[in-house]
C-alpha cells in the first residue's frame, strides 16, 4: 500500500524529501516539521520523541526489574488510572497482547461509577497493581479516579500497604511525584518533559504499563529502533512520509477525514491514530478528522469527503478473517484506500512511530503546530469553573419525553426549540453534505444494551443524511478529537449526551464531589465551549444511564429522523 503512496502523491513526497534534506539536521530538529521560525521556536520544546527507540530517556532495565518486581509479589491485575495519552499506546499494545498476558489488564479514563464498579468487582486488591500515569500530575479526571479507587482498596488493605501497590508516571517535578514520594509508593518512573503525551507511545507512560501486562519491551523497542531510521531518511521511500503525502493529498482534496477501517482486535489502535491525528492538526481552522468502529457497508459509495485507513491485524479464527474480508470489499474502490499490517505486538512500535513521524510532516505541511492542544485547555478551565460556581441553568426541562425528564441546552447556532424533539430536529436538520456527525457520549459503556443503544443512534443518521457518524466517549475525546471539534472547521455537528447517576461515588480531595458531578460538568462545560465557538451543538442531560432509558432514547431518535 505504500508503495501505492508513493506513485499517487509524487508531488508532496518530493516535498518532505527536499525539506528534509536541506534542513540537513537530525531528527530531533524541530525544522524539519515547523512552517514558521516561531513554530520551530516551540516545537523545539516538544521533540523528545523522535528518538525514544535509539535513545530511550527512561532506563529499559529499571523498567523490566520494576514490572518483574510485581510479578513476583504476585500481581495477578493491572489497572492503569490515566487519560488520553497517558493510556492510548498502552491500552493498544495490551489488547493486542490479551491473549498473551499473564494479568489482567484494565484502563480507568471514564468518570462513570458504572465502569469503576466493574472493574472494582473483578479484581482483588491484594493482587492487583494500580498505575497512576499523568504528565502534568495534576489532571482531574486522574485524581478523581484515583480518590475514588483508593477509597474501595482502602477497605481491603491497611494504607501502608496499599500504597505499595501503587506505581506513578509522571514528569519530574509533578504533585504526583510528591505524594507517591511522601506516601511510599511502590514505585515512581519519571516522563521525559519533551515528549508530548500523545507522541508518548514508546516512552515510560506506553513501556511500563506493556511490560507489566507482558510485553517484551526489548523487541518492542528494536522494532522501534528500526522504524526510526527507515522515517529518519531523506527518501521518497521513507515510510512516514508517504502516509504524510496520502493524508495531505487527500486534505488538499477535500477528503478531510478518514475511516480506520481493522478487525477488533486493532481497534485500540484506531483510538491511538484518533487522538494522534485529530489532536495535533485539528486547529486553526483545519484538520482531519479519523473515525473507528466503521461499518464497511457505509462505504459502499464515495461520498467525496473521506479515505479509507486499513489495517490488516492477525485474527484469531477463520470465520473472522472471511468476515473482515467480505467487508472490505463492500468498500468503494472509488475512495482513497491506505493499508498497512500488523501481525504482533512488535509491529506496533513500528506503526507507533510512522504514525508519529507522519503526523508531525502532516503539521507541516498544513501549517499547524502538531504539538500543542489550545481547545482541550479551555475545556478543561471551563468544567474547573462550574464545579467551582455550580451548573448553569438548563435552556429549559422537557418533562414528556419517551425516556422522562431530559435537561436541554441548545446553542445558538441551533436556533430557539421548545421541547426535545424540536431540538433534535434543528441539529439534524443543519447537517450538510461533507459535514460530520459525533455523539459526545458521558455514559457507561459497560453493561447489556448500552453501546448497542448508541450504535443505533451513529448508524441511523449515517444512513439518513451519508455523513461520517462518530460515537465518542467522554472524557476521553476531551483530550483527543474534543481539540479538533472547536478548533477545527465548522464542519461537525455535536449531540452531548449525559445521564443522572443512580448510585453516584462520592470524592474527596479533589474539586467534584461526586464522579457523576464530574461527569456532568464535563459534558456541561464541554458544550458550553462548543456553542462560545459557534458550533452547531446541543447537550441532553437524561435521568438515567440504564439499558431501557438508553433503548428508548435511541427509539426516539431514530423516530424523530424519520419525521424530517
Amino acid at each position: 500500500m505504500v508503495a501505492n503512496a508513493l506513485t499517487e502523491h509524487e508531488e508532496t513526497i518530493a516535498r518532505l524529501v527536499e525539506a528534509r534534506a536541506a534542513s540537513r539536521v537530525h531528527a530531533k530538529d524541530a525544522t524539519l516539521y515547523s512552517f514558521s521560525q516561531e513554530a520551530q521556536d516551540y516545537s523545539a520544546n516538544f521533540m523528545g520523541w523522535a528518538d525514544l527507540a535509539s535513545n530511550p530517556p527512561c532506563s529499559l532495565d529499571e523498567i523490566k526489574q520494576l514490572a518483574a518486581r510485581f510479578a513476583e509479589a504476585g500481581m495477578e491485575s493491572v489497572i492503569l488510572i490515566g487519560q488520553g495519552g497517558s493510556t492510548q499506546a498502552s491500552m493498544t499494545m495490551t489488547k493486542f497482547n490479551k491473549a498473551d498476558s499473564p494479568v489482567k489488564f484494565r484502563v480507568l479514563d471514564s468518570d462513570s461509577p458504572v465502569r469503576l464498579r466493574k472493574v472494582l468487582s473483578e479484581i482483588d486488591p491484594a493482587t492487583t497493581l494500580v498505575i497512576v500515569s499523568s504528565k502534568s500530575g495534576g489532571t482531574l479526571e486522574m485524581r478523581s479516579l484515583f480518590s475514588a479507587l483508593r477509597m474501595a482498596f482502602a477497605d481491603d488493605l491497611p494504607a501502608d500497604e496499599m500504597c505499595k501497590h501503587f506505581v506513578a508516571i509522571t514528569d519530574p517535578g509533578s504533585a504526583l511525584e510528591a505524594q507517591a514520594k511522601e506516601e511510599g509508593w511502590g514505585g515512581i518512573l519519571s516522563g521525559e518533559p519533551t515528549v508530548g503525551g500523545r507522541f508518548s507511545a514508546l516512552s515510560v507512560f506506553g513501556l511500563f504499563p506493556a511490560a507489566a501486562a507482558g510485553v517484551d519491551v526489548d523487541e518492542l523497542m528494536a522494532r522501534g529502533l528500526q522504524a526510526e531510521r527507515a522515517c529518519s531518511q531523506d527518501v521518497p521511500e521513507n515510510p512516514a512520509i508517504g502516509l504524510a503525502a496520502f493524508l495531505y493529498d487527500n486534505w488538499k482534496a477535500g477528503r478531510d477525514k478518514f475511516a480506520f477501517v481493522s478487525p477488533k482486535r486493532a481497534r485500540a489502535l484506531g483510538l491511538w491514530i484518533e487522538q494522534l491525528i485529530a489532536e495535533s492538526v485539528g486547529k486553526g481552522g483545519v484538520g482531519v478528522l479519523p473515525q473507528v468502529e466503521v461499518d464497511p457497508l457505509l462505504l459502499s459509495e464515495d461520498r467525496g469527503d473521506r479515505a479509507v485507513v486499513m489495517c490488516n491485524a492477525a485474527v484469531y479464527t477463520w470465520d473472522e478473517a472471511d468476515d473482515f474480508e467480505r467487508g472490505m470489499n463492500c468498500v468503494s474502490t472509488d475512495i482513497p484506500f491506505y493499508g498497512f499490517t500488523v501481525e504482533d505486538t512488535e509491529d506496533l512500535a513500528e506503526q507507533f512511530v510512522i504514525w508519529e513521524y507522519a503526523t508531525a510532516m502532516l503539521g507541516y505541511l498544513m501549517q499547524v503546530s502538531p504539538f500543542d492542544q489550545p481547545d482541550v485547555a479551555s475545556v478543561k478551565a471551563k468544567v474547573l469553573d462550574i464545579l467551582d460556581a455550580g451548573l448553569p441553568e438548563a435552556d429549559f426541562v422537557d418533562d414528556g419525553t419517551e425516556v422522562g425528564a431530559v435537561e436541554v441546552r441548545t446553542s445558538p447556532a441551533c436556533g430557539e426549540s421548545a421541547d426535545v424533539r424540536a431540538a433534535l430536529g434543528a441539529l439534524f436538520a443543519s447537517i450538510e453534505p461533507g459535514n460530520y456527525f459525533a455523539m459526545n457520549a458521558f455514559l457507561p459503556f459497560d453493561g447489556e444494551g448500552r453501546r448497542g443503544a448508541l450504535g443505533r443512534i451513529r448508524r441511523a443518521v449515517a444512513e439518513k443524511y451519508g455523513v461520517m457518524s462518530c460515537l465518542e466517549i467522554g472524557p476521553r475525546y476531551m483530550h483527543s478529537t474534543g481539540q479538533l471539534q472547536k478548533g477545527g472547521a465548522d464542519v461537525g455537528v455535536y449531540l452531548l449526551i449525559s445521564a443522572d447517576e443512580p448510585k453516584d461515588i462520592p470524592l474527596t480531595g479533589v474539586p467534584a464531589k461526586s464522579l457523576g458531578q464530574l461527569s456532568k460538568a464535563q459534558a456541561t462545560g464541554d458544550f458550553l465551549i462548543l456553542s462560545e465557538r459557534g458550533r452547531r451543538c446541543l447537550h441532553l442531560h437524561l435521568p438515567d444511564n440504564s439499558t431501557v432509558t438508553l433503548r428508548r432514547f435511541a427509539d426516539l431518535i431514530e423516530d424523530v429522523l424519520r419525521e424530517l
